[in-house]
């Protein structure tokens, strides 16, 4: 067993399935195993869902799989989701579990009230460094392998608001700059601010996380804490 830093290059250790699984049953949220070979978890008030959709392999986010979808919906008769965020495979599963632990406990999770700035100030607490030429938009860690940025939408990310010249936030890591990416994360729209904050708080976490296995081409780049 590894402990290591910076979280945002520790990988999911191959358990991203299993370890969301965990959270969200712990949450009390229920689960259904779906005909396109999906899991569906679902909050208790039906406003809130999660769904594992690496095996129905739906698009890519920088050249890598979707693995886990969340959305949000304003009221259970509602057959169109408000938001919609997006994660591959790859991404640190703690940082994933966080965002939905603050998921769960928003009274209304279709509305935010803070600004862009909260998740830019999140990242600045952890010490990741303002863009010189887009600093109220684009955040990257100190050794420039990870980036969060407000950006133009890809595509097939699904919103409410059905307008092309929308503005989400997205994230990656790239821990060599012309490799392929360890993970991404896109988030529509009309995710809250909030929301993307407490994503990136956990990203950017300075806290040792455990791993059993180092994701390839991020070796070089972790620091190795302590072993058990």
């Amino acid at each position: 067993m590894y402990w290591v830093t910076p979280r945002h290059l520790a990988g999911d250790d191959d358990v991203l399935a299993e370890r969301i699984g965990d959270t969200l049953s712990g949450l009390g949220w229920r689960m259904w195993p779906t005909s396109r070979n999906t899991l569906l978890y679902v909050s208790p008030d039906g406003l809130r869902g999660a769904e594992w959709i690496l095996a129905a392999y739906p698009f890519e986010l920088g050249g890598l799989p979707v693995a886990w979808q969340l959305s949000v919906r304003p009221h259970t008769a509602s057959a169109m989701t408000e938001w919609n965020a997006y994660f591959t495979a790859g991404v640190p599963h703690e940082a994933l579990a966080d965002l939905l632990f603050a998921l769960d406990a928003r009274e209304a999770p279709e509305i935010g009230f803070e600004s862009a700035e909260t998740v830019l100030t999140a990242l600045s607490a952890h010490g990741w460094l303002r863009d010189v030429d887009r600093p109220r938009t684009t955040a990257t860690d100190p050794g420039f392998s990870a980036s969060i940025s407000l950006e133009t939408l890809p595509p097939l990310i699904h919103d409410a608001d059905p307008r092309d010249d929308l503005l989400g936030w997205q994230a990656w890591a790239e821990p060599v700059l012309g490799a392929p990416y360890l993970w991404c994360a896109s988030f529509s729209a009309s995710v809250p601010h909030d929301m993307v904050a407490a994503f990136a708080a956990s990203l950017a976490s300075p806290v040792p996380v455990p791993r059993r296995t180092l994701p390839d081409g991020a070796q070089e780049r972790l620091i190795v804490v302590r072993r058990d």
